[in-house]
């Protein structure tokens, strides 16, 4: 997708540590990433699943599960992470208690 490079080159532009500034909380990073999550649903179909994990993303282990069964491809284009008790865990702890590789919560958490 390109908008995931543009956030990925503006990433690699700024050098937060190098500045003295503090990198924001699990919580606040896992609010915001569901949000846009959920802003990208409402303008149009996310990439399925399968799409996604053949472009050479990461799936968390229940991504990897719905992309493997075989349902339509429409049920696997929408957010697993909507009904995941980890975006819950993550939008509302401080230090999650979140381990699957590959869930971004985790990763805010863990990271």
């Amino acid at each position: 997708m390109a908008e995931d490079r543009s956030f990925e080159q503006l990433a690699a532009l700024t050098d937060l540590e190098a500045h003295g500034a503090e990198r924001a909380p699990a919580r606040l990073k896992s609010r915001i990433y569901s949000a846009l999550v959920s802003q990208l649903a409402t303008e149009g179909p996310l990439a399925s699943l399968t799409e996604t994990k053949a472009d050479g993303h990461r799936l968390c282990v229940f991504e990897h599960a719905v992309a493997l069964m075989p349902i339509d491809d429409d049920v696997k284009r929408r957010n697993p992470c909507r009904v995941c008790h980890a975006r819950v865990l993550g939008e509302r702890m401080n230090h999650a208690p979140i381990f699957w590789p590959g869930c971004p919560y985790s990763e805010f958490h863990n990271g």
